[in-house]
């Protein structure tokens, strides 16, 4: 299994700038799918955006395309969520999420598929 660890939350005022970043742990020889999902009060959480094994293939929900951005350092066990133009609608606890994909150059955009979990940050945009 994969251990999870989401570290970059804060508080930063609308039109600025956030990275996070998420530690894998364990068994990281397998190839794993990585995603970014997000949870604000009293809603479900959502699909941020998700990245494949390689990094050759990305995926952004509608509200954040353009702003933010995912990669990931294979090397480190790394994950990345650049989020650029923040705004108070963004302001949830942002969850990393992964699951064994296999080689292939995909990454699923659905909750259900992602079977490892981290902790969460808390991400608050002030207007």
């Amino acid at each position: 299994q994969v251990q999870l660890v989401e570290s970059g939350g804060g508080l930063v005022q609308a039109g600025g700038s956030l990275r996070l970043s998420c530690a894998a742990s364990g068994r990281t020889f397998s190839p794993y799918a990585l995603g970014w999902f997000r949870q604000a009060p009293g809603k479900e959480r959502e699909f941020v955006t998700a990245i494949s094994w390689s990094g050759g293939t990305t995926y952004y929900g509608d509200s954040v395309k353009g702003r933010f951005t995912i990669s990931r350092d294979n090397a480190k066990n790394t994950v990345y969520l650049q989020m650029n133009s923040l705004e108070p609608e963004d302001t949830a606890v942002y969850y990393c999420a992964a699951y064994y994909s296999g080689r292939g150059d995909w990454a699923s955009r659905s909750l259900t598929d992602y079977r490892y979990w981290g902790q969460g940050t808390q991400v608050t945009v002030s207007s």
